[in-house]
């Protein structure tokens, strides 16, 4: 067996594992949110939240396609997409200045490194869009739809490009 075979099979194991227990701690994470918070103020971040790591696990559940390469990105992929869906989610809702910044470089970390795996299998990069990576202390107001009988409190995020390294 040689070392780059041993090496990519240990990735892709260790892969697949990693995948399967987020999984399965996911599917127990709404029944620990009722549990855990007795308060209604939380409510629609762990919605969101909760929202988000569905999708994310949905669409880690890849159908292998024979190239080891491929399908450890196709998984990855909404992987790192869901850790920027949860950090934006968080920056809808968090109030840690601290856990903001870290939330921040979280989005900015993640989109670089969908962009390096794609490089990686040669595939085209997605447009360039600019992270959300601040919340507008402006717009705290609610705004409504027409076709809304309810308004969002969740303020509207501000795009901001960070300044590479």
């Amino acid at each position: 067996m040689t070392a780059f075979f041993r090496s990519t099979s240990i990735l892709v194991t260790t892969s697949l594992l990693t995948v399967v227990s987020v999984w399965a701690f996911a599917q127990d994470v709404p029944a620990h949110h009722e549990t855990v918070s007795g308060t209604t103020d939380e409510a629609p971040f762990l919605q969101e939240n909760d929202a988000v790591m569905a999708k994310m696990m949905n669409d880690m559940a890849v159908k292998p396609t024979g190239d080891v390469n491929r399908d450890f990105v196709e998984m990855m992929l909404p992987h790192h997409q869901g850790a920027i869906d949860m950090a934006v989610v968080y920056l809808r809702y968090g109030n840690n200045e601290q856990l903001k910044r870290i939330a921040q470089e979280i989005i900015v970390d993640q989109q670089q490194e969908i962009a390096a795996m794609r490089m990686a299998l040669g595939d085209p990069l997605p447009a360039s869009n600019a992270a959300p990576t601040q919340v507008d202390p402006n717009d705290a107001k609610t705004t409504q739809s027409p076709h809304e009988e309810t308004s969002s409190k969740a303020p509207a995020m501000q795009m901001m490009m960070l300044p590479a390294n």
